[in-house]
């Protein structure tokens, strides 16, 4: 069976989970630990993404990440690639380090971060790292400690948690304590992390329900939400994948998209190659990596190499283009005199 297309959009909130290959340990130290969470940090900021949770595992870790300015394929590949070859070389090893492809649950912010920031949080609990909550409240490594306040991690978003329990911080906290102590009898909870129309409706009892009722909600295994939120999401993302299909079967490449571009702000598409400042040739090179990075699904360093600019040049672009794109209504397909 084909793997399904990853999900994503800006202010996307993805439960993040990844393991080990072969279930083997990804952090055998606290120097191990430390390294993971200094190169999240960096790519968490350098990509204006936000992590309200995390929790880090001998052989796995969770993240409850919300994307910023690059997709969160591009976070993940930073995040996970440094990693694994900085782990590799110093534990003289060689070969995957991971499993398969992290798993990303696109989730329903306001109906399911509570619960995922609490289950997340109370991982190391679950995997008898420590035995209670006052150890769990001092545990290093899960964003569970910073949200008490008991420790810092300057790239973890706090006060939008917290202010799901209260705008006062203070209290928010309290809140987020007791939510979290009602939490620790859970256990594992499969309809936050698999099970497609038992994960959106919230558990067998309500897909019964639902069904008994004649009432069937819209799922998807990739998608934590209810069937609106889902259906929603899928219909966006069917868009997305429609136009990126159809520019493939054209053909389209980055010359294609170039001239285009060019013919758009009246220059000449060599003029767009190179950082130059000109507002005019700026603006060129924002729309044309928005539309290389997500309409024809051209990699960073791809579109780094065409324009010869940075890759951080190529994210701050994409972003800038897209503004461009809703402010101004312009659409590929008109820019390049095609028919989709």
């Amino acid at each position: 069976m084909p793997r399904q297309a990853r999900i994503d959009a800006p202010g996307a909130l993805h439960h993040i989970i990844t393991r080990g290959i072969e279930r083997g340990k990804i952090f055998r130290d606290d120097k191990d630990r430390e390294e993971f969470l200094t190169r999240l940090g960096q790519v968490v900021q350098q990509t204006k993404t936000k992590c309200y949770a995390w929790a880090l595992i001998p052989n796995h870790f969770h993240l409850l990440l919300k994307t910023g300015d690059v997709p969160m394929a591009t976070v993940m590949r930073r995040v996970l690639t440094g990693y694994a070859v900085w782990y590799n070389h110093r534990h003289h090893r060689s070969g995957h380090l991971f499993q398969n492809r992290y798993k990303s649950i696109l989730c329903q912010e306001d109906v399911y971060l509570k619960e995922l920031v609490r289950y997340i949080h109370l991982n190391p609990l679950r995997a008898g790292l420590v035995k209670d909550l006052k150890e769990l409240d001092r545990y290093p490594y899960t964003g569970h400690k910073v949200l008490m306040g008991k420790g810092k991690r300057e790239w973890q978003s706090i006060e939008p948690v917290l202010h799901f329990f209260s705008e006062n911080i203070p209290k928010g906290r309290q809140e987020y304590q007791r939510y979290v102590r009602e939490g620790v009898n859970q256990g594992r909870q499969p309809n936050l992390v698999g099970g497609g129309l038992i994960r959106s409706a919230g558990g067998w009892t309500e897909v019964r329900m639902l069904r008994k009722g004649g009432e069937f909600q819209k799922s998807d295994e990739r998608i934590l939400g209810d069937g609106d939120f889902v259906e929603r999401v899928l219909a966006e993302a069917d868009e997305q994948m429609a136009k990126k299909y159809a520019m493939k079967a054209r053909g389209i490449g980055l010359d294609q998209l170039a001239k285009g571009v060019a013919a758009l702000i009246e220059v000449s598409s060599e003029e767009l190659i190179g950082a130059s400042k000109n507002r005019k040739l700026a603006k060129g090179r924002s729309l044309f990596c928005y539309w290389a990075a997500h309409l024809l699904g051209f990699s960073m360093i791809e579109i780094s190499k065409r324009l010869e600019i940075s890759l951080s040049t190529v994210s701050v672009s994409a972003q800038k283009g897209k503004k461009l794109v809703h402010e101004k209504g312009w659409a590929i397909e008109k820019i390049l005199n095609i028919n989709i």
